[in-house]
């Protein structure tokens, strides 16, 4: 491996950075999206295809594990799950991944913190593998396109990788907090009326 060629270097940090923030969220994983794609859209070093493609694949390699390891360990899932909350819960989720199920990994997967609760609450209730991958797959190819898109605004404002790199990663953070915001207040109005 040439550690002075930024594609040798940049393609596998990319891929095992989402894998990585996939299973254990330690990683902003859009982040690193971001600012491969602007990378790919200031230099000749990456490809935005490629950036795509490993990116949604490292989500899914990532998401595809956790569900497993919910699913495997499915006792403790379900009291991850039920902690401190009525056994109906577990019911209901079961009612609402029937019905939903591939809206709830999909939109799980866009939402900041959304993943890993609903990867575990689908490994916890034994949601099938025939209709998990399919929502995977199509989560994780719509999480890269819109992190990637983040990446492509920052690289296309600004010439310097280095300016659209940061740029990238503070839109990224910058979206990621208007959502837990939006959600934290929708979650209070709710909380109000109950």
């Amino acid at each position: 491996m040439n550690w002075t060629d930024l594609s040798s270097v940049g393609y596998p940090t990319l891929f095992l950075g989402v894998l990585v923030g996939s299973i254990v969220p330690i990683v902003p994983t859009g982040a690193v999206v971001g600012a491969a794609a602007a990378i790919a859209m200031t230099t000749g070093h990456l490809s935005l295809p490629l950036v795509l493609l490993l990116a949604a694949a490292g989500a899914m390699v990532g998401d595809v594990v956790t569900f497993a390891v919910a699913r495997l360990g499915s006792d403790a899932a379900v009291r991850w799950l039920a902690r401190g909350q009525k056994p109906e819960r577990l019911v209901a989720a079961r009612r609402r991944f029937a019905r939903q199920g591939w809206q709830l990994v999909v939109v799980g997967r866009l939402l900041p913190a959304g993943r890993i609760p609903v990867l575990l609450a689908a490994g916890a209730i034994a949601y099938p593998w025939r209709r998990l991958l399919p929502a995977t797959a199509v989560a994780c190819v719509l999480w890269a396109v819109a992190y990637a898109l983040l990446g492509v605004l920052s690289g296309g404002l600004f010439d310097s990788p280095l300016v659209a790199t940061l740029l990238a990663a503070v839109l990224v953070l910058l979206v990621t907090g208007v959502i837990n915001l939006v959600a934290k207040r929708r979650r209070e109005r709710v909380g109000n009326r109950g």
